[in-house]
C-alpha cells in the first residue's frame, strides 16, 4: 500500500463513477454522453465518411493514448505495458491493413482490452461533427454553455433519471427498478419520491439487473435511507494526486428512514460499475441479500477524454475503489450473489424469500396468515399444477356474472365487464391468478364429476357462489 499524502471527503455531488458499461467493450458509454448514436451492440467499422488515416496520425493517436494512460491509468505498469504494445505495433506494420480512424480505433481498443482485463478502459472513434458539442468549457458563450447544460438536463428529465419502476407488490413488499445512478443534484427529488412511496413497505427488492452504473452521489443518497448512522461505504484511491477519496452516507434524509426493512438487491451480469457497488456496499455491511447472477466486474472510477483533432475519445480509469471491510474490490471478479439464479428468476425468488422471511416473523396473525396466502400464491406462479386438458375443458361455461372460457391450453376468466384473466392451477379445482393476489376461484362439482358452481375465495376468509347456467 503507498504512502497516502492527502485524505479527501467528497461532497455528495461530486462525480466520479464517470459512466455507463456494456456487456462486450461496446458504446452504449458512448451513446449517453452523446459521441455517437448508434446501436450498442454495434461495432464502428469503416465507412465512407469515416477519415482515412495514415501511420502519421496513427502515431498520433497512440501519443495521445499513452499520455493519458502513462499520467493517471491506475496501473502504472500496465499503462506502460500497454503504450510498449501499440508502439510495436505500428512499427512492426500489424496496423497497416487498418486505413480509417475507425477501424484503428477499434484495433486499439480490442488490444488494450486484452491487456488490462479492465471493463472501463475503452477507445473509439467519433465523427467530426460530433466532437464539437465538448468543446473546453472556457470556449463557449454564457448562451452555449447553459444551452448544453439544459439539453444534458432534458434527456435525464426524459429518462426519470432512471428510475424505471417503483411498486407495492403482494405481502408489503415494496420493489425499485433503477437502470442507473444519475447525479443526486438532479435525480435526487426522483429518488427521495420513490423511496417514500416505498418507506412503509416490510421489504424492499432494489432491482439492479438493468443498471450498467453511473454516479456515486446516488449511491450516498439512496443508501442512506437504509442506516441509521453515518457508514463509511467506499474509498477511492486516485492515482495521479496519491489521494484517497471517501463516501459516507448522509446523516439527513427527507422522510423515514428504512434502517429496519428487509432489503434484496437483484443482480445480472450486465450489473457494472455503479451498479456493483451499491450492491457490493450493502451485501459486505450485511445489509441486504444478493439474489441473482455475478455482477460484471467493473470497479475503477473513470474520466473520458475527447481528442477531437483525431477523431477519438477514450475512457480511462483514474483510480480503484477499496471497500473499508475487505480492503478490496469486485474489479474483474464481480460481486457474487447470496441465492444465484438465472437473472429472469431473480424477481419471483426475491418477493417469495421476503414473503417466507417476513412470515417467519409476523407477530400479528391476520397478517400471518395473508403472507401465507401470498408465498402460496408465489409458489404456485412459479411451480404451476398441470391438469389434464379434459377437464379443463369441462369447466368451460357461464356462472352467473362469471365466465370460463378455454384457449390455447389454459383457462380464462372474466367477472361481468371486468379482464380477462389466466387461470392458474393450484390443485385439479383450485385455481389463482397472477395480477390478484387476493382472489382464488374453485371449481364446485357433482358427485358424477360435473362442475356446478363457482366458489371465490378471498385472501381475508369471505366466499361467494355463482351456480353454473346450464344452458350456456
Amino acid at each position: 500500500m503507498p504512502q497516502f499524502r492527502q485524505l479527501t471527503v467528497l461532497p455528495s455531488g461530486h462525480r466520479r463513477w464517470a459512466g455507463y458499461r456494456t456487456p462486450a467493450m461496446i458504446v452504449l458509454a458512448v451513446i449517453l454522453l452523446g459521441l455517437v448514436s448508434v446501436n450498442a451492440q454495434t461495432v464502428v467499422g469503416p465507412r465512407e465518411d469515416v477519415p482515412s488515416i495514415d501511420n502519421t496520425t496513427k502515431a498520433a493517436i497512440i501519443d495521445s493514448v499513452s499520455a493519458t494512460l502513462n499520467r493517471i491509468y491506475v496501473f502504472p505498469e500496465v499503462a506502460q505495458k500497454m503504450e510498449k504494445h501499440m508502439r510495436k505495433q505500428l512499427k512492426s506494420g500489424a496496423y497497416d491493413d487498418l486505413n480509417n480512424t475507425a477501424s484503428f480505433a477499434e484495433k486499439i481498443n480490442e488490444e488494450l482490452g486484452e491487456i488490462s482485463k479492465d471493463g472501463h478502459l475503452w477507445v473509439r472513434y467519433i465523427p467530426s461533427e460530433e466532437t464539437e458539442r465538448f468543446s473546453p468549457s472556457d470556449t463557449l458563450t454564457d448562451e452555449e454553455r447553459l444551452r448544453r447544460e439544459q439539453e444534458a438536463l432534458r434527456r435525464k428529465e426524459y429518462d426519470n433519471f432512471a428510475f424505471v419502476k417503483a411498486e407495492r407488490l403482494s405481502g408489503n413488499v415494496g420493489y425499485l427498478r433503477l437502470d442507473g445512478f444519475m447525479e443526486a443534484k438532479y435525480g435526487g427529488a426522483t429518488a427521495i419520491a420513490a423511496l417514500n412511496f416505498l418507506a412503509y413497505c416490510d421489504a424492499l427488492i432494489i432491482d439492479m439487473r438493468n443498471n450498467g452504473g453511473g454516479e456515486p452521489s446516488m449511491i450516498q443518497l439512496m443508501t442512506s435511507y437504509f442506516f441509521d448512522e453515518p457508514v463509511h461505504l467506499n474509498t477511492f484511491y486516485i492515482r495521479e494526486t496519491d489521494s484517497l477519496q471517501q463516501f459516507w452516507t448522509q446523516e439527513q434524509v427527507q422522510g423515514p428512514r428504512m434502517s429496519d426493512v428487509d432489503l434484496y438487491v437483484l443482480t445480472s451480469g450486465y450489473s457494472f460499475s455503479a451498479a456493483e457497488e451499491f450492491t457490493y456496499n450493502l451485501k459486505n455491511l450485511e445489509r441486504a441479500t444478493i439474489i441473482g447472477e455475478t455482477t460484471g466486474g467493473g470497479a475503477h472510477p473513470t474520466d473520458r477524454h475527447v481528442f477531437a483533432d483525431l477523431n477519438v475519445a477514450m475512457s480511462c480509469p483514474f483510480g480503484r475503489a477499496i471497500n473499508p471491510i475487505t480492503g478490496t474490490n469486485w474489479e474483474g471478479t464481480g460481486v457474487e450473489p447470496d441465492i444465484a439464479v438465472p437473472q429472469e428468476q431473480a424477481l419471483d425468488v426475491a418477493h417469495l424469500e421476503a414473503m417466507k422471511k417476513l412470515a417467519d416473523k409476523a407477530t400479528d396473525e391476520e397478517i400471518k396468515q395473508s403472507l401465507l396466502w401470498n408465498i402460496e400464491t408465489k409458489e404456485t406462479l412459479l411451480n404451476p399444477v398441470t391438469v389434464a386438458p379434459e377437464i379443463l375443458q369441462s369447466y368451460v361455461g357461464t356462472y352467473g356474472p362469471r365466465t370460463i372460457t378455454f384457449e390455447k391450453g389454459v383457462l380464462l376468466y372474466k367477472r361481468e365487464n371486468g379482464p380477462q384473466r389466466q387461470m392458474i392451477p393450484m390443485a385439479e379445482d383450485l385455481f389463482c391468478f397472477e395480477d390478484i393476489d387476493y382472489f382464488r376461484l374453485k371449481v364446485i362439482v357433482d358427485e358424477q364429476g360435473k362442475p356446478v358452481e363457482l366458489m371465490g375465495l378471498y385472501a381475508g376468509g369471505h366466499t361467494d357462489v355463482s351456480p353454473r347456467d346450464p344452458d350456456k
